[in-house]
């Protein structure tokens, strides 16, 4: 059964509930009580599921990484990092531009075809870009859950199996 070799996420919408560049203020920081808030005090949350999804792709193996078109980049960087999710990626393309952008600069990092990558994101305009170059792109709708993955992760392999 084929297998993907590297698995990217988009952020906001799909791995946090809101844009970082807009619904937040950074900087960002871990108040005492251990929420991470923004420079106003709102508590910053990321979708219930989104940590253990994170940490058990990375557990069995998987490499991950991000591709986000966020403008706030030090703010989306300073999140990956109080999450304490910076462990897991090992590709992070976070700047303004296509998504077919970040992916050719991840392919070119790291050896990995179009074909062995799969991508979540909650924009159909990024899925249906990153579907016709062949990545297997996976709409979220209410942020990444483990269904999901696990769901796409078979629908991967089928597909990939098929061809």
């Amino acid at each position: 059964m084929a297998q993907a070799k590297l698995i990217v996420f988009d952020l906001d919408y799909t791995l946090w509930p809101f844009w970082v560049d807009t619904h937040v203020t950074p900087p960002f920081r871990k108040s005492q009580n251990g929420d991470i808030v923004d420079t106003f005090n709102a508590k910053i949350k990321c979708y219930p599921q989104a940590p253990q999804v994170l940490q058990k792709l990375h557990m069995e193996g998987y490499i991950l990484g991000v591709a986000s078109r966020t403008s706030e980049i030090d703010g989306a960087n300073q999140l990956l990092k109080l999450f304490d999710w910076d462990k897991y990626f090992t590709y992070k393309e976070i700047y303004p531009g296509c998504k077919i952008t970040h992916f050719t600069r991840m392919q070119e990092k790291s050896g990995i075809g179009f074909k062995e990558m799969i991508f979540f994101d909650d924009e159909h305009r990024n899925i249906n870009d990153l579907n016709y170059k062949g990545v297997v792109s996976i709409l979220v709708r209410n942020g990444i859950t483990n269904k999901v993955v696990n769901d796409s992760l078979i629908e991967f392999s089928m597909k990939r199996s098929s061809e």
